[in-house]
């Protein structure tokens, strides 16, 4: 394998890294905000003891589907960065059995 490879391997798969982790983060404070809004709605509509654990599952349940239409872009940009990792691992592993078998086939460019 070529160092320019190499150097692209690495830098497809710290881009993925780096948009799984802000599409996770994105999730979280979606959960936090929802949390708070919930716990701070039911302390202004009167509810004086609303436990915190009880707004954090109302949160969560409310997240799930709100974070797949409200964060469409970053999973799609997430998705897409693993696809693309996907891709060039099949390719690499694809050289590498041809090369085992006695096949010299020349890696293809982007």
């Amino acid at each position: 394998m070529s160092d320019n490879s190499d150097n692209q391997t690495q830098a497809t798969g710290g881009r993925l890294v780096l948009d799984v982790v802000v599409y996770t983060f994105a999730r979280l404070v979606l959960v936090v905000a929802l949390t708070a809004a919930i716990y701070y709605i039911a302390k202004l509509i009167g509810i004086s003891e609303f436990p915190l654990i009880v707004a954090l599952l109302f949160a969560i349940v409310l997240a799930l589907p709100l974070g797949i239409w409200l964060l469409a872009p970053l999973r799609k940009r997430a998705t897409a960065s693993i696809a693309s990792v996907d891709e060039r691992r099949r390719r690499d592993r694809e050289q590498l059995q041809a090369r085992l078998r006695g096949q010299d086939k020349k890696p293809e460019k982007d």
